[in-house]
């Protein structure tokens, strides 16, 4: 499927770093979000939806020796991210329907992108597939999901009604993909869920 998102941040790769989110401001507020992000030496993470690796770098130091695999469907802002060489694995891939590596993960970061999944249920199964037994999904914003929401409504075009699910739907997303919701934050300065993969010992019976 021909994703007109894909175009649309071709169109606004070169310009990314310049006039969009402010990375090192990304980067503060996430230092101080360690209890929730959990990071740590050995992790291998699945950074999906990368863009121009603004966040690579810092994501790469903090899981060393554990590798980063940072991954866009958008080929302008992979060409971004690589020029920076950046000690990461940069793949071109949507994962709304290019198979991930399975079990190849203990961590898979979604960081202000899920709403651009097309597929989210598509998305959602692939991710789960990567994820070793017990590895963590995290899906995150700098907003609350209706402020999100609301913003590429604004936006409109290619992204207009891209969103964040409810978190009824979530509860559905995750339970049909083998995840377990462990963590939810939704407030004004920040939306944040964290699910679980279920061992294969476990059920697909979620608790929440």
């Amino acid at each position: 499927m021909n994703d007109p998102r894909i175009a649309f941040f071709d169109r606004l790769s070169a310009e990314w770093d310049h006039s969009e989110q402010d990375a090192e401001k990304t980067i503060s507020r996430l230092e101080q979000l360690g209890d929730l992000l959990r990071l740590r030496q050995g992790l291998d993470l699945l950074e999906v939806g990368c863009g121009t690796g603004q966040l690579t770098a810092w994501l790469a130091e903090r899981v060393a020796p554990g590798r980063v695999t940072a991954m866009d469907f958008s080929d302008g802002m992979l060409g971004q991210a690589r020029a920076k060489q950046i000690d990461a694995d940069f793949r071109l891939g949507d994962v709304c329907v290019d198979p991930l590596p399975a079990a190849s993960a203990d961590l898979a970061l979604c960081f202000h992108s899920f709403p651009h999944f097309r597929d989210q249920q598509a998305a959602l199964r692939n991710l789960a597939r990567a994820l070793r037994p017990a590895g963590r999904l995290v899906v995150i914003h700098l907003a609350s999901s209706a402020a999100i929401n609301a913003f590429h409504d604004s936006v409109g075009g290619e992204v207009a009604g891209d969103h964040l699910p409810d978190e009824s739907c979530w509860n559905d997303l995750l339970s049909r993909n083998s995840l377990r919701r462990i963590a939810w934050v939704d407030r004004e300065d920040m939306f944040f869920l964290e699910a679980e993969r279920l061992r294969d010992t476990e059920t697909n019976q979620t608790t929440f």
